[in-house]
């Protein structure tokens, strides 16, 4: 039963454009203006493909094949040139129908004369365009992140050396070097990079020719529009090709890992500057309102706050998903496209910012060695050095506990050392105490030695750098792999272009 209210209480607009219905003025309309930039180029670039192949097939006259590439050749000029506008008028709901609206103005026929949407779907077409753009968007990810992943490696080596305090749970752990944390970041860096290429090839599988989920009685060719648009292949299963929504939740989940880690590093980035052992690069910074002697790297904060909404995207991916049936379905396809984009262009600025200090980074003043001393770092390699000459490791673990709960290392002494010894019962002759004080005093007041360490993978200057170039020869192939897919789908492009302008001309 419908409550009059007060009359002298105005009640709010339910939308904003009278000629619009309330869902299409509040729904459809925003969806128009978010998807349609996206999703039309790629949607022109399918037809043009498909009716390519329904002449081809003698699916459709040869006459009405030209017309319809013709107008659709001038669609794709507009689009490259920029020319295109979206503007939703009420006129249509969708992209869908805008492109069928714009193509019979361009071929001079009425809508209801248009046969480019023969043998197939909103469904498919949605799903392959969807496919078509985000694997370029997935491409120009994956390229700043192996440049990133590369230039952390060179960094690495160039700082193999740059000895600092390694830190746990905040705090401070063992003595490790600037370039053993980056190789570390670098190899991060070519995991997600790997998983990218994955995914990618994922994505690239045409869901074209499955129409509504079923495919059609029609002798068309999927395999042919696939090639055409550059895809590897086609679907196997026309249900999965439009219900499938794998890719959307993997390609979710690395854009949110790229943030995640790269949130992680900016927090230990900012705290490297505040210690002042490297330069916070000026170009990175915004200074105080009052304070005119500080410069505050707020990129490291804005970094963080990206990840948290990256990983907010990917949330809204997998809840949407999850929350609809095993079929086509916009929860689990259309609506969570707006969730990719902009993760998507969210880690391009993400990784060029990242890309950026990495290029930057500037050792200003490392930590020396009484500091490191001081800081307790070095009583791990104390205790390994006690072990190495037989002292059992939790004795010697206890031995050197004892000894850092009295005194910090630099004010160990002779007497103090052979005490914990004796109090832990060690009686090792006179000869044989003697050394283990001397390895004891010897092993605490040099951090350094964690430079020579050979282990694979370890602070060891040698091992950073051959860790280094490692990772250097992954980037380096990962980045050929991530340029021979791109150059795939551009070539694809331009042999579709030629074929359909051929074709526009009556040259089959």
């Amino acid at each position: 039963m419908h409550t009059p209210t007060d009359p002298s209480m105005p009640r709010p607009d339910l939308k904003d454009q009278e000629n619009l219905s309330i869902y299409w003025d509040n729904h459809l309309r925003d969806a128009f203006d978010e998807a349609a930039p996206h999703i039309y180029p790629g949607m022109v670039e399918a037809s043009l493909a498909h009716v390519l192949m329904l002449t081809r097939q003698g699916i459709l006259p040869r006459g009405r094949g030209e017309l319809l590439l013709k107008g659709l050749l001038t669609l794709w000029a507009r689009t490259e040139s920029g020319e295109q506008a979206y503007v939703f008028d009420g006129s249509v709901e969708d992209p869908y129908y805008f492109l069928e609206q714009q193509l019979a103005a361009e071929c001079g026929i009425p809508t209801s004369e248009l046969d480019v949407q023969l043998a197939r779907s909103r469904n498919d077409l949605d799903a392959g365009v969807f496919r078509m753009v985000l694997r370029r968007q997935l491409l120009d990810q994956a390229s700043l992140v192996v440049q990133a992943a590369n230039d952390a490696a060179v960094q690495a080596a160039a700082n193999a050396d740059s000895l600092i305090i390694g830190f746990t749970h905040r705090r401070p752990a063992q003595p490790t070097t600037i370039g053993h944390v980056l190789a570390g970041l670098s190899e991060a860096m070519l995991s997600q990079a790997k998983d990218m290429l994955s995914i990618y090839d994922e994505l690239n599988v045409s869901p074209l020719g499955s129409a509504a989920f079923t495919g059609t009685d029609l002798p068309i060719d999927p395999l042919m529009v696939g090639e055409l648009t550059g895809f590897d292949s086609s679907f196997t299963s026309s249900y999965e090709a439009v219900a499938g929504a794998e890719h959307f939740m993997r390609l979710a989940a690395v854009q949110a890992r790229i943030t995640a880690t790269g949130a992680r590093f900016a927090r230990v980035l900012l705290e490297w500057m505040t210690f002042k052992w490297v330069e916070t690069p000026t170009a990175y910074t915004q200074g105080s309102s009052i304070m005119p002697q500080k410069k505050n790297p707020v990129v490291l904060e804005h970094m963080v706050s990206m990840a948290g909404v990256t990983a907010a995207d990917m949330a809204a991916t997998y809840a949407n998903i999850g929350s609809a049936w095993y079929e086509d379905s916009n929860n689990a396809t259309t609506d969570v496209q707006k969730h990719l984009w902009r993760a998507g262009e969210r880690v391009v600025r993400f990784m060029r910012m990242m890309d950026g200090l990495l290029l930057d980074l500037r050792v200003l003043q490392l930590p020396d060695r009484a500091e490191i001393v001081a800081s307790g770092a070095t009583t791990t390699a104390v205790a390994e050095a006690l072990a190495a000459r037989g002292i059992p490791w939790r004795t010697a673990h206890d031995v050197v506990g004892s000894l850092v709960r009295a005194d910090a290392p630099a004010d160990w002494t002779a007497d103090g050392v052979a005490k914990a010894f004796a109090d832990a019962g060690i009686d090792a002759g006179l000869d044989a105490a003697e050394e283990l004080v001397a390895t004891t005093l010897s092993a605490g007041q040099q951090p350094e030695l964690i430079l020579a360490r050979t282990q694979d993978g370890s602070p060891g200057s040698e091992a950073v750098r051959r860790n280094a170039a490692e990772s250097r020869q992954r980037a380096d192939a990962f980045g050929r792999d991530v340029q021979r897919r791109r150059s795939q789908i551009d070539s694809a492009r331009e042999r579709l272009m030629a074929a359909a302008a051929d074709a526009g001309r009556g040259h089959w």
